[in-house]
């Protein structure tokens, strides 16, 4: 590798040569300039590795000419070098956001120092990631041999989350490589653990069985319903507790968490069924049994998700809720803006319900249109990108104007996503419904092995069409396609996000709590 290459600019230049020379024996190329328009000129004419900038020199400051190195090179690290240390100046320096910031006279450790910091801190933060995650490695394997309940399997994914965020950011592609072995190993068990408990969770409801679609609210709205302070439920369509931790810091200058939990979704774990589920307080088949003019069959051609309101609205009846309440569907940008400008007016109301599609529309765009692919091409390229649409949304100009008040939000989803990776096949005629990850119809012919079969859909509280309706779901990350035009299938559909079937990422949802500061 070619030597690091510093530009350093004093207009006491002179004075700092046994320092370059001490850095030139260290491995480091050094140019040296007297003024800060020559720094900029310079830096319009090469790529530094690193600029050392004197604050106080003719012509133009250190602080000016950092301000338009900035402009030209945003990357290449600056460290400020100055003689005085009023706090005007450091907070001007720390607000350019320069890498390192040094008192004069200086002495060639400091600036080695510094530099050790600005090229050794990235390798050091890997190392440092990679040894404290074999660490836990062994302690994740012994959990997941142990693991027997929600709970239990929530704290695991949370500890696999931290590290796919904490490997993603130190880029060693190695330790993120045995990380996704021991991801796909839990997935494995959690589908195992799925299979076996999931009905019996519905049928026959115990201490054991988790917060799920259709309890999550009735169990634990009462609780934030006690004191004045508003609540707003909002429900992020589409979002994965990965996807969560990546908008909790902005969050978090503004709010106080309260609550970090999880629910587990119904199956399918798709909006029609979870999210109607969540805001009735019941499963599928009694929502359509008991409110059959608010239920949707997969065959109707209307939206599957028109009746949340009057769902919510009965539902809080039931539970002997009094006061007022909104509900607020948000689908565009311009509904997102008209949201914003609505915040006001809903605190009059004890309870107000927001419901944003902007994620889910986000995985299907990644499905259906190649420039998407590309920007969303892996699990960290896809929380990117709602990290950065989250930072510039309406939805956060939203929350942060319910900050300026006292308030209670939660934030939650319906399901989440996995990207899917591996085609199974399946037969089925042409009532069958077309969800990739989940499929309903009669007569579905399937390897047993591949799929988790409901072959009775009252026992899961599932609508059916006839009486030979069944179920099935697809598993970890896989995927269901047709023989006869399967390789389509396999070339649109592999490494899309999408969600029906079981995983953790589908099925382990935020349920986070948060109160303004």
């Amino acid at each position: 590798m070619p030597n690091p290459v510093i530009l350093w600019a004093d207009d006491e230049i002179e004075f700092l040569k046994p320092h370059i020379i001490y850095l030139r024996n260290k491995g480091f190329d050094v140019e040296s300039v007297a003024s800060g328009v020559d720094a900029v000129e310079s830096a319009k004419l090469k790529r530094y590795d690193v600029i050392f900038l004197d604050e106080n020199m003719p012509g133009i400051s250190g602080l000016e000419a950092l301000a338009q190195i900035k402009m030209i090179q945003a990357e290449t690290p600056v460290v400020m070098i100055t003689k005085s240390e009023e706090e005007n100046l450091m907070e001007d320096a720390i607000g350019n956001q320069i890498a390192d910031y040094l008192i004069k006279p200086v002495n060639s450790s400091q600036i080695l120092l510094s530099l050790k910091r600005i090229f050794d801190s990235k390798q050091l933060v890997t190392e440092k990631t990679a040894q404290n995650y074999q660490q836990d490695f062994r302690q994740i394997g012994m959990e997941l041999n142990d693991v027997s309940t929600f709970d239990e399997w929530f704290a695991l994914y949370k500890k696999l989350v931290f590290w796919e965020l904490e490997l993603a950011k130190s880029g060693d592609t190695g330790m993120e490589e045995i990380l996704a072995m021991q991801k796909k190993e839990a997935t494995n068990e959690w589908c195992k653990w799925v299979a076996k408990n999931f009905v019996n969770f519905l049928k026959k409801p115990s201490d054991q069985t988790p917060l799920m679609s259709h309890t999550v609210l009735n169990k634990k709205l009462s609780t934030y319903l006690k004191d004045d302070k508003p609540t707003f439920i909002i429900m992020i369509d589409n979002f994965r507790y990965d996807q969560w931790k990546m908008v909790q810091q902005p969050l978090s200058e503004y709010f106080n968490l309260v609550s970090d939990e999880a629910y587990m979704t119904i199956l399918p774990t798709t909006t029609h069924y979870a999210r109607n589920s969540f805001f009735a307080g019941m499963l599928p088949s009694e929502i359509e049994k008991i409110y059959p003019n608010l239920w949707v069959n997969e065959e109707d051609e209307e939206g599957k998700n028109i009746h949340e309101e009057d769902l919510l609205g009965r539902n809080l009846q039931r539970l002997g809720f009094n006061g007022k309440f909104s509900y607020n569907k948000i689908t565009n940008l311009n509904a997102g803006k008209d949201l914003v400008d609505k915040i006001p007016n809903l605190f009059s109301n004890k309870l107000n319900a927001i419901v944003y599609n902007f994620v889910d529309m986000l995985s299907h765009a990644r499905t259906e249109m190649n420039v998407m692919k590309e920007l969303a091409e892996d699990e960290a390229a896809y929380r990117s990108i709602t990290a950065s649409w989250f930072d510039h949304s309406p939805l956060f100009d939203a929350i942060k104007r319910i900050a300026s008040k006292d308030a209670r939000i939660i934030i939650t989803t319906d399901h989440g996503s996995i990207r899917v990776k591996n085609a199974v096949k399946i037969v089925g005629d042409r009532s069958t419904s077309t969800n990739l990850r989940y499929k309903q119809g009669r007569n579905l012919s399937y390897k047993e092995s591949d799929l988790f079969s409901i072959k009775n859909p009252s026992d899961a509280f599932l609508p059916k069409q006839n009486v030979s309706t069944s179920y099935v779901f697809a598993m970890g990350d896989d995927f269901m396609a047709y023989p006869n035009n399967y390789n389509y299938h396999v070339n649109m559909y592999t490494n899309s996000f999408q969600h029906g079937g079981i995983s953790m990422e589908e099925m382990i949802v935020p349920f986070i709590v948060m109160e303004t500061k």
